[in-house]
């Protein structure tokens, strides 16, 4: 059974900075590129970041670029999104997701909530202005 566990989400202050984690289990992890989205209030859910099985390449929405930092620990089955420089519009439920194409080429990688293949359940992410 593939479970996917975010951790680390809370309460900031714009400015502030928070640690995503996002533990992963069941699947050949270093087989996957591995994405965060998030999803805000009447919002659609919408890419973040992503990044290869060998962290050579990673990919950010225009929104967050020279903010946030994805990077993985195959060892620990384990990726992270360092998010810094937080703003009030980046208040969401943030999920982490495994993308077994975009592991197989970096190439095939999607932006799109359809193209992953597991998903976490999400944790919480407030900043107050």
């Amino acid at each position: 059974q593939v479970q996917l566990v975010e951790s680390g989400g809370g309460f900031v202050q714009a400015g502030g900075s928070l640690r995503l984690s996002c533990a992963a289990s069941g699947l050949p992890f270093s087989r996957y590129a591995m994405a965060w989205f998030r999803q805000a209030p009447g919002k659609q859910r919408e890419f973040v970041a992503s990044i290869s099985w060998s962290s050579a390449n990673t990919d950010y929405t225009d929104s967050v670029k020279g903010r946030f930092t994805i990077s993985r620990d195959n060892a620990m089955n384990t990726v992270f999104l360092q998010m810094n420089i937080l703003k009030p519009e980046d208040t969401a439920v943030y999920y982490c997701a495994a993308d077994a194409r975009g592991g197989l080429s970096w190439a095939l990688r999607g932006r799109d909530r359809s193209e992953y293949d597991y998903w976490g359940q999400g944790t919480q992410v407030t900043v107050s202005s």
